[in-house]
């Protein structure tokens, strides 16, 4: 993968107001949940804001029962629904708008996809390789990383939801030159400690952080066959910082983010974000997990438990 070198002397440009916009998708409702993303987007747009980021699977609902449903909600990359989403960017001039979508793939395979769009059409469409949970029985994971967006506001990549738990993928990301990564997310509430951020909203605030690229999260709202959402739609900093206001229910979650300012990968640090990694380390990061089999002893502790476990990946939970 190439690397981006810029210079700190690039000429200043005007910071891009970005938004995410917390919506309540219905579950099966197709042509309604493509009528009012469209309509909150031309919103954004008529309020003045440059950079626009819908929920993951936001044309679909999220909850579908199998893959037949799914693939009853998948569309392509030039239906109708992306296309409306392009027209809306007409109205401002350099508008992006990055959304979940359920997508048939042109080889028949149905795909949990973001696509980033502006008013030429539809520039990118990156498909979410980390599947969660039950995703697995509706979508084929993607196999490309994400491509990276020349904008009229700066470069954009796409991630979804869970995607953002590999460190390795934003920093994919970044390497590739991105100066603001969208991620369409469905985060559904769980509990957390009195006055804690949601985990995703942390997470994102690392990966801006260690890669010091913005970071805009568009999560949803409402109820899905009982399932509540942490409306944890967020903008974060190159520095790490969330920097728009919390949203309750429909809302949007808004800031100016100076994107070039992320390629200065050492804003008045000593260290240097790029300069400063050592990959010749990091092999195993990256290292196929069988690779890193057998595990050690894994010493339980407590009387009466298990004393150890020579299972391979027995150390590695959930696996």
């Amino acid at each position: 993968m190439s690397h981006v070198v810029v210079t700190r002397d690039e000429p200043a440009r005007p910071p891009a107001r970005v938004a995410a916009l917390q919506l309540a998708p219905v579950l099966g409702d197709l042509a309604g949940n493509t009528e009012r993303s469209t309509a909150a987007v031309s919103a954004a747009l008529a309020a003045g804001v440059d950079l626009v980021v819908l929920p993951e699977l936001v044309t679909s609902g999220y909850l579908m029962a199998d893959a037949d449903e799914a693939r009853s909600l998948a569309v392509t990359a030039g239906s109708s629904v992306l296309t409306g989403w392009a027209d809306a960017c007409r109205a401002r001039p350099g508008a992006v708008v990055v959304g979940g979508f359920c997508e048939l793939g042109e080889d028949g395979a149905v795909h949990n996809s973001a696509a980033v769009v502006d008013a030429s059409g539809v520039r990118a469409v990156y498909r979410k390789v980390h599947l969660w949970g039950g995703e697995r029985r509706l979508f084929t994971p993607g196999g490309a990383a994400p491509t990276v967006v020349e904008t009229a506001h700066g470069r954009v990549a796409a991630l979804i939801c869970y995607d953002l738990g590999f460190p390795e993928w934003p920093r994919a990301a970044a390497l590739a030159g991105a100066d603001l990564i969208a991620v369409p997310t469905n985060w559904e509430r769980g509990p957390r400690p009195a006055g804690e951020r949601p985990i995703g909203q942390v997470a994102a605030m690392g990966a801006a952080r260690a890669n010091h690229v913005a970071v805009v999260c568009a999560d949803r709202t409402g109820t899905e066959l009982g399932v509540e959402w942490t409306e944890g739609s967020a903008v974060v900093s190159a520095e790490g910082w969330v920097v728009s206001e919390p949203v309750v229910g429909e809302g949007t979650a808004w800031a100016d983010v100076d994107l070039h300012a992320s390629r200065d990968r050492a804003p008045g640090r000593p260290g240097h974000f790029w300069n400063d990694r050592r990959p010749d380390l990091y092999g195993s990061v990256v290292a196929p997990l069988v690779d890193l089999l057998p595990v050690p002893r894994v010493e339980m502790g407590a009387a009466g438990a298990a004393d150890a476990l020579d299972v391979p990946g027995a150390a590695l939970p959930g696996l």
